[in-house]
């Protein structure tokens, strides 16, 4: 990354009402423990398919709606999550993805994102 981690954050957007800002885990450039590196086109699939996403930020609005969400929110700041396949807006930040997606979006909360991979 280019500049200091507080420059960073700053400049990442602040999620408006009922919406979540989510991170793209770090995808491993390598096929398992063989160690021989995944091309471009493969690493580039993963990181556009990937259903894993790690939440950074919950607008002031998520799960406020005690219908839609009558035991309270699906997820909180620094879960992680797993999504449908291509959900949310996709943009970078200083060449790392992020996404932001509506609060009922969220598939399930994961404690360990590592092993996940869509079928």
């Amino acid at each position: 990354m280019a500049d200091n981690d507080d420059t960073q954050a700053k400049q990442l957007p602040k999620p408006q009402g009922w919406r979540i800002l989510c991170a793209l885990p770090e995808i491993e450039d390598t096929f398992g423990e063989s160690g021989i590196y995944k091309p471009d086109a493969v690493m580039k699939q993963e990181e556009f398919g990937t259903t894993v996403l790690f939440v950074v930020e919950v607008g002031d609005l998520a799960y406020k709606d005690k219908e839609k969400f009558p035991s309270g929110p699906w997820c909180k700041k620094g879960d992680f999550i797993l999504v449908r396949l291509y959900s949310g807006t996709r943009f970078k930040v200083h060449g790392n993805e992020f996404r932001i997606l509506n609060d009922d979006q969220v598939e399930a909360v994961v404690e360990d994102p590592r092993g996940y991979s869509r079928a």
